[in-house]
């Protein structure tokens, strides 16, 4: 069987909340923008998260990002690379307005302002008392924003191959990544999709352990694309093993 073959400008592996938010920027900016998913995009794991998403927009009590960064480095171990976490303390609060503007139905204060609660790990003034950072649509957070996003790349014309299987990286005779082949999973057929560029959004890989609390489908594949490539891995031994799962019985 001879496999087909696609071109775009962006080639987009994983339909999580990451990999939908990236397509739906670019896709805005007139790039052609292909997104290869395993799973129905709004079935990622994304869908799983409940709690909300943490950003210093100070709706209950006065509240600043230097203070979120500073739990975020502790709370690290001051492990983090403080650069990253700066730049995602300090991004989250236009960026929880962004999907607030795209149609996520966040909760909402008798005020009006979007809703946020008290979670663990949360300080104001470095430490000195208690924040309420969390924002949240309900209890059904990470449901509200992957849908909203997807929504938003059907209106960008983002191009979805839906229930493909990423195998593989492209690479050109220097190593450049130049796309992926990926297979349909119905009917096993491979299709080679090129692109300008390549974002691997692939989630992690829980399944490799005997318990987790990821889905089902994070089985690293991403990750193997890449050892598979010569590419490298960072931070593997960070990992998150949710705290209010109960053992052996798959609940949360």
């Amino acid at each position: 069987m001879k496999p087909g073959r696609r071109h775009f400008d962006v080639l987009i592996i994983g339909a999580g909340g990451a990999g939908l938010n990236a397509a739906v920027q670019l896709a805005d900016t007139g790039l052609k923008v292909a997104v290869v998913s395993k799973v129905f995009p709004t079935r990622s794991h994304t869908v799983a998260a409940q709690g909300g998403v943490n950003a210093a927009l100070g709706n209950v009590k006065e509240d600043h990002w230097h203070w979120h960064m500073y739990d975020t480095v502790k709370g690290s171990d001051w492990l983090g690379d403080q650069d990253a976490i700066e730049f995602m303390c300090r991004e989250a609060i236009p960026t929880v307005y962004e999907l607030e503007h795209n149609g996520v139905p966040f909760s909402r204060l008798e005020n009006g302002r979007i809703y946020q609660r008290a979670f663990g790990g949360q300080s104001l003034h470095f430490g000195k008392e208690q924040a309420a950072r969390t924002c949240a649509a309900a209890d059904r957070t990470g449901h509200a924003i992957l849908h909203t996003l997807y929504q938003q790349n059907l209106k960008a014309r983002s191009h979805f191959f839906t229930e493909y299987f990423a195998i593989d990286l492209l690479q050109d005779e220097e190593g450049a990544v130049t796309g992926a082949l990926v297979m349909e999973i119905a009917t096993g057929e491979p299709l080679f999709i090129h692109a300008r560029a390549t974002l691997l959004a692939t989630g992690g890989c829980g399944q490799v352990f005997r318990t987790t609390s990821n889905a089902h489908i994070n089985t690293g594949d991403g990750m193997a694309m890449v050892l598979r490539a010569g590419l490298p891995l960072q931070d593997m031994e960070f990992f998150q093993f949710h705290p209010t799962g109960v053992a052996g019985r798959g609940m949360l």
